[in-house]
């Protein structure tokens, strides 16, 4: 008899991923998952993600069609705050986010209707690089300049690095900013640079690359420096901005900013979405990280990929909501709108 419930136990836990697995399969077969972009169309962010939303369809259960659609607005919390609020929570929603999205509720909380460790973290196709930048012709040629002379920054909202950065190194090294927000995407902002109403901004040097390389190679624009937490490769000689940091308090501060970029293109579902949804979004989207086709694709655009899995992303966001209280505070103070 006990070799008889052994038995049976056995064959249960082997038929159980199995069947889950069917059970997600014939839930997703037919349906239309919506990958909702917080970024207005033709931004990096949105290249992104229309990239992936092409391959996702064959590793899902069921194969269910993937459309893109795009929910710009403060800074991604219009998209955030009505997924975690509204859902749906059945799985048929992915929300693709700034990478300070989850941040947000931490440094500038007034707008955040949701916490960053609920959500349900799927992954993150690149660790970035934030690339800050002028026009070639902007009064602003280095890093020193700032102290004497402002540099008139377009952005987003508050809660993207257009944003966020400047206004921490008004904070932190006095330098000198003025920030004018409202720019559906950074193509719009890069028009403002042609037409002399901004000098610069900041953006993701895979972005700069996908969507003005003409630009770089013509010299049109002049990288300041790099808001990373390392060099990247293809930028030697730029300044990495942790280099500017000379006491602790600035290294901390720094070190809370840049978080964000260890997950630079993060996308999420909400919370309350069935486990095993979850975690077949989840294998799905790895699955993608690994396929031939969309790796060869994405070089053709430009779009680094260097990815995440949805499991690392939640642990990061969890080890960064543990930051001592002070440095958050510090943080959030330099980054809140004025």
């Amino acid at each position: 008899m006990r070799k008889y419930l052994l038995c049976a136990s056995v064959l249960l836990i082997v038929a159980n991923p199995a069947a889950a697995q069917e059970d997600v399969a014939s839930f997703y077969k037919g349906k239309v998952v919506r990958l909702i972009v917080g970024i207005g169309v033709g931004s990096g962010y949105d290249i992104n993600a229309r990239l992936l939303a092409r391959y996702l369809p064959k590793y899902i259960p069921g194969n269910p069609s993937v459309i893109v659609q795009n929910q710009p607005g403060a800074g991604s919390l219009s998209m955030t705050n009505q997924l975690y609020a509204a859902g749906p929570f059945d799985g048929t929603a992915i929300g693709a986010s700034f990478n300070g999205l989850p941040t947000t509720p931490l440094l500038q909380p007034a707008g955040a209707r949701f916490e960053a460790v609920k959500l349900n973290w799927v992954g993150s196709t690149n660790r970035e690089t934030q690339a800050m930048y002028v026009w070639h012709t902007a009064p602003i040629q280095t890093l020193a300049d700032l102290t004497s002379t402002e540099m008139i920054v377009g952005a987003q909202a508050p809660g993207s690095t257009q944003y966020d950065y400047p206004k921490l190194g008004e904070k932190l090294f006095n330098w000198k900013f003025k920030v004018i927000t409202g720019y559906e995407a950074t193509p719009k902002i890069h028009l403002a640079m042609e037409r002399g109403e901004v000098h610069g901004t900041w953006a993701n040097w895979s972005t700069l690359k996908a969507i003005s390389e003409q630009w770089i190679k013509e010299k049109k624009i002049r990288i300041l420096a790099q808001w990373a937490l390392r060099k990247h490769p293809e930028l030697p000689d730029v300044p990495l901005i942790l280099e500017q940091a000379k006491t602790e308090e600035q290294k901390q501060s720094l070190a809370l900013a840049l978080a964000r970029l260890e997950f630079g293109r993060p996308f999420f579902m909400p919370p309350n979405v069935p486990a095993e949804r979850v975690i077949a979004i989840r294998r799905a989207f790895d699955a993608v990280m690994k396929d031939k086709d969309f790796l060869d694709e994405a070089e053709k655009l430009k779009i680094e990929i260097d990815p995440l899995n949805g499991e690392q992303v939640a642990g990061l966001i969890e080890q960064i909501y543990k930051t001592p209280a002070e440095t958050v505070a510090h943080v959030r103070d330099a980054m809140a709108p004025k």
